[in-house]
């Protein structure tokens, strides 16, 4: 087990969170959001995406909330891009810090961004290509890692052929995401460890939504495997447009508490975190799927 007790939360709650959110927040109270976290202690924000608005419109003033957010030294703020186009718009906002984003599975890339996995990695050579010559960052994003809505099965040597292309093309971490929430502990380990037989476990991330409640389950096997940076979002926000049934994201709050209770460090300040998963679900006039902040604002 790696033995270094630091874990670096990756929020996703702004871009990953909010795209899947039915209720369309105002760009001031994203702005809020971001501010609210930064002060939280966490070190990686993601901010928005740069997409067309015509398929998130939840996201469509990427620029705005961009510019208008406090940067906090040392917290990143990245941003996904889903081609050359949304590169160049987010670096022209400022963005210093990019991700893209793939499936494993081809008939979920098919329905989800229309193109094969050789189509979307193509797209994503001149990213790669001009962001080391601007000296930006790139972060991998490999979804439906342990399933898919539409074939079901997605077989291990996939995940690790694609995240390692990704590795190779030049992102400097990869996140294996369960974008439907399907898996359980033996099969995360299970996946975890091949793919850090290709890619270095300090180049990798998880990112579990909690469709089936596993994903603390899943989040402590590949911890127990050696990771050390997880995906999560506050308040649980979240979803999958494209599985039916598919709930939001792990929340913060709750991996957190977790990590917190196993002696591992996150430099968070837990009850800031809880307070902006309270204010955030709020704001979208729905319950917290936080078991954290459900059971702290019952205690009060």
């Amino acid at each position: 087990m790696n033995t270094n007790s630091e874990v670096r939360i990756v929020e996703v709650s702004p871009r990953d969170g909010l795209q899947n959110e039915k209720t369309l927040l105002p760009p001031d109270i994203k702005v809020a959001l971001i501010d609210r976290l930064s002060a939280t202690g966490l070190k990686t924000i993601e901010t928005t995406s740069f997409v067309s608005s015509r398929w998130v419109p939840q996201l469509a003033d990427a620029a705005e909330v961009f510019n208008r957010i406090r940067k906090v030294p040392g917290v990143g703020y990245p941003v996904l891009v889903p081609n050359e186009q949304g590169y160049r718009i987010a670096r022209t906002a400022g963005a210093t810090e990019v991700s893209v984003f793939t499936a494993a599975s081809e008939a979920f890339n098919r329905a989800n961004i229309n193109a094969s996995i050789e189509e979307s990695l193509q797209r994503f050579e001149p990213v790669l290509e001009e962001a080391k010559a601007e000296g930006v960052k790139v972060r991998g994003y490999v979804s439906t890692a342990l399933g898919c809505p539409y074939q079901g099965e997605v077989p291990i040597a996939d995940v690790v052929n694609v995240a390692k292309r990704l590795y190779d093309m030049g992102c400097y971490e990869i996140s294996v995401a369960d974008t439907i929430g399907v898996g359980t502990p033996a099969k995360a380990r299970a996946m975890l460890h091949a793919v850090s037989q290709e890619i270095p476990m300090h180049a990798l991330a998880v990112h579990f939504h909690d469709t089936y409640g596993q994903a603390l389950a899943n989040i402590l096997a590949c911890l127990e495997e050696g990771v050390r940076v997880v995906d999560s979002a506050v308040s649980g926000t979240g979803g999958c447009p494209y599985a039916k049934g598919a709930s939001g994201n792990v929340a913060s709050e709750d991996v957190v508490y977790m990590l917190h209770g196993l002696g591992l460090t996150t430099g968070i300040d837990l009850d800031l975190l809880v307070a902006t998963g309270a204010w955030l679900s709020a704001q979208l006039n729905k319950p917290t799927a936080s078991r954290v902040t459900k059971a702290r604002i019952t205690a009060v």
